[in-house]
């Protein structure tokens, strides 16, 4: 671990002094990868750097105690030595953590499709409740959230929508949302009192850019249409509605949420490539839709990763075995302890798998 701490501080070094090559700084591209490069290296670095003093102090402590010091001395010493043990420990796990190998996708945006599922009308208004508390979640994060296309339903409630989520690290912290979700309560539209359990899915993907994901367009049949649904005269005269095929993939996306053809051609072709990159992502389609269902399954009331059970305040998620009795504060955006948790459960296993492979 130690050869590979000081590879990654010679390289940072090396990074440095790139960064202020006039050849490199007029170069804009291998720039800003190198830079990006050196601040991903930066806190691995810095932990390296505080953990050689803190050794180094524990080195002198323990050398302090055998020179035979009087006793108030001797106190202080042992004291200190006591508390620098302790933050050498500390700083050995979070260099393990920081060392486990990286998702390549971490630092991407992504893009978020939720669907109600099992459970009708109730179930597009708690798939709206969700779009509710990630968009809640994304602004105590900072993130911007974009609605890329909705289907509303009658109840107020949504069929479906797609949105965007833009900021530092999201994918890192909303990979884990990807399932069936729960819900059991009174719906509004129960007279009787009755819980009733209903589903929404969620699917997150990561949004892909031009350079990630090349799509010929010869691979794409792209139609227009007139929108449905309200929006006056210039839904009903104008052919704004875009609908694109994939081809090689069957992946289709429609979108009519935009006035113009133009903003729905742009929109459709960023779910398209999130789409198409996820559908590459597993080497052969009988792979890909074995990974869709296990990760966004049916839809049926069976299948879930978490349950959000109102009567009793409490959220459950099943992958990890984690029970909150908060889900008022979850619903208005407060997920941190959950994800939190599945993060640390994530890094947990990783460490097992690789001490078990050493």
């Amino acid at each position: 671990m130690f050869d590979r701490l000081q590879a990654l501080e010679d390289r940072y070094e090396e990074l440095g002094g790139l960064l202020s090559d006039p050849d490199v700084i007029s170069d804009t591209k291998r720039f800003t990868k190198l830079s990006k490069e050196m601040a991903d290296l930066r806190e691995t670095v810095e932990k390296y750097n505080e953990y050689k003093k803190v050794t180094s102090l524990v080195d002198e402590d323990l050398e302090m105690l055998d020179s035979g010091l009087d006793d108030d001395m001797y106190e202080m010493v042992k004291e200190e030595l006591a508390e620098s043990k302790e933050r050498k420990a500390e700083l050995e796990k979070e260099i393990e953590i920081l060392l486990l190998p990286k998702d390549p996708n971490d630092d991407k945006n992504i893009i978020m499709e939720i669907r109600g599922a099992a459970g009708g009308d109730e179930a597009s208004l708690f798939a709206a409740d969700l779009f509710g508390m990630y968009s809640k979640y994304a602004e105590r994060q900072g993130w911007k959230v974009e609605v890329l296309d909705k289907s509303l339903t009658e109840v107020g409630g949504f069929k479906e929508i797609a949105l965007l989520i833009n900021g530092d690290k999201v994918w890192s912290k909303l990979k884990y949302e990807s399932g069936a979700h729960r819900v059991q309560r009174v719906p509004v539209t129960e007279s009787a009192g009755r819980i009733h359990t209903s589903t929404a899915t969620v699917v997150v993907m990561p949004e892909e850019e031009d350079v990630e994901i090349e799509i010929d367009p010869k691979d794409i049949r792209v139609d227009v249409y007139r929108s449905s649904g309200a929006g006056g005269q210039h839904i009903n005269k104008t052919s704004s509605a875009v609908r694109m095929t994939h081809l090689p993939t069957g992946i289709v996306v429609a979108m009519q949420d935009e006035r113009s053809q133009q903003q729905n051609r742009a929109k459709a072709m960023q779910i398209l490539k999130a789409r198409v990159y996820d559908y590459y992502a597993s080497k052969e389609q009988k792979e890909y839709a074995a990974n869709r269902k296990s990760a966004v399954g049916t839809g049926d009331r069976s299948e879930r990763i978490r349950t959000y059970n109102y009567p009793q305040n409490r959220v459950t998620d099943h992958r990890i075995g984690l029970s909150l009795n908060k889900l008022d504060r979850i619903m208005n955006g407060e997920l941190e302890d959950v994800i939190d948790a599945l993060v640390l459960y994530e890094q947990t296993k990783a460490m097992e798998k690789l001490k078990n492979n050493g």
